[in-house]
């Protein structure tokens, strides 16, 4: 599958974990609440990892890899936690737009940090996402 394919994909996750948690986290503590979600991300993702491994295993990973892993872990964490504790106090249709503005957040940050291009068409896209997160907000 194409990036296209595996991003609609994640995208139609992402919508259905909005609601998902949202029912979840009702009465209940939202940090409590992050870390069950948290645990089954994690067995789910092992078991992927191993269910699906090539047969030749897999490769070590070097010193750098474990860092950038291991703090984009830390950020996802800390994502996840403000996000739950969003959807306690807010209502759903609002707060995963403004989590979204991530996605404008990135186009900034890969053209700083990973030398990517800002083209015309990421920053007008980058500014419909900020404009439309708005809009929604102040409803």
């Amino acid at each position: 599958m194409t990036w296209l394919v595996w991003s609609l994909l994640s995208a139609v996750f992402a919508a259905a974990t909005a609601i998902l948690a949202k029912v979840g986290v009702a009465g209940v503590d939202a940090n409590l609440a992050t870390a069950v979600r948290t645990s089954v991300v994690v067995v789910f993702t092992w078991a992927l990892a191993f269910g699906l491994r090539p047969a030749a295993g897999y490769q070590a990973l070097p010193g750098r890899a474990w860092l950038f892993l291991a703090l984009s872990g830390l950020a996802t964490g800390l994502s996840w936690l403000c996000y739950f504790h969003a959807l306690q106090v807010g209502p759903a249709s609002r707060v995963a737009p403004i989590d979204k503005l991530s996605v404008a957040l990135v186009i900034v940050m890969s053209a700083m940090f990973l030398g990517e291009r800002l083209t015309m068409g990421k920053g007008i896209g980058g500014l419909l996402i900020v404009a439309g997160a708005i809009v929604i907000a102040l409803e």
